[in-house]
């Protein structure tokens, strides 16, 4: 990935867990391809139960939200360009492989996308990371951008967007909103979260027919203490 020390800082007053999985598309009517699924084996449903019981420490709920991250961190790389190429190997055979496209970077929604940094940098030692801050209005669900930070050349990247936690998607669309003000194509947008409720994803996706999303679970409840519990703020 790259390593460029170049950025732009906006300030913007508008009002407006090396694990691997497979995904499928639900309901292709419903949502369109552009929307995957991790698919529900065993082992993502005992990572989303830990998650939601109640019970759970803060530790463990770390630990295994951390797990639970890396798996979509994984595939949501996965739907990135790559291109063929070859290599040559140390025994002096020639290895025909895959590379990235182009220059990819991620962008986390502050503050609970923030948790999903150190899955992605886990991933890609060396990619850069730009932030948005949304605020929203507690009674209205109104979302605004206060603050968005990324690279310089952010219109030429693919760049993979953090958010854990969706129930209206308000907060999403206000984002992408920026990103496409920074030149960044729809088509070039990854939304990679963890748990999505049918409202949010229908709204999002009716915003942005283009942009891909890969999501763990899609239920009517979202647990939406996930930043308290994960940054130890409950």
């Amino acid at each position: 990935m790259c390593s460029e020390k170049s950025e732009t800082v906006t300030a913007i007053n508008a009002s407006n867990n090396s694990e691997s999985a497979t995904t499928t598309t639900i309901t292709p009517n419903e949502y369109g391809k552009n929307f995957k699924i991790l698919e529900c084996n065993d082992q993502i449903k005992e990572l989303q139960t830990i998650i939601r019981d109640r019970n759970t420490t803060r530790s463990d709920f770390k630990f295994y939200a951390d797990r639970l991250i890396r798996l979509v961190i994984e595939e949501s790389l996965n739907q990135l360009p790559y291109s063929e190429c070859s290599v040559l190997t140390p025994t002096g055979a020639i290895y025909d492989g895959l590379k990235y496209r182009s220059g990819n970077c991620g962008v986390s929604i502050v503050r609970s996308g923030e948790a999903m940094e150190k899955g992605l940098r886990d991933c890609c030692r060396s990619i850069r990371i730009g932030k948005i801050l949304v605020e929203s209005d507690a009674e209205t669900h109104h979302a605004r951008v206060v603050y968005a930070r990324f690279p310089d050349d952010i219109a030429q990247r693919q760049v993979l967007l953090m958010y854990p936690i969706m129930s209206t998607g308000n907060t999403v669309v206000q984002s992408v909103n920026v990103l496409k003000d920074h030149g960044v194509d729809e088509n070039s947008i990854i939304l990679a979260n963890l748990f999505c409720t049918p409202t949010a994803a229908e709204t999002i996706i009716s915003a942005f027919p283009k942009m891909k999303i890969l999501t763990s679970e899609v239920d009517s409840i979202a647990p939406n203490h996930f930043g308290q519990k994960y940054f130890g703020t409950d």
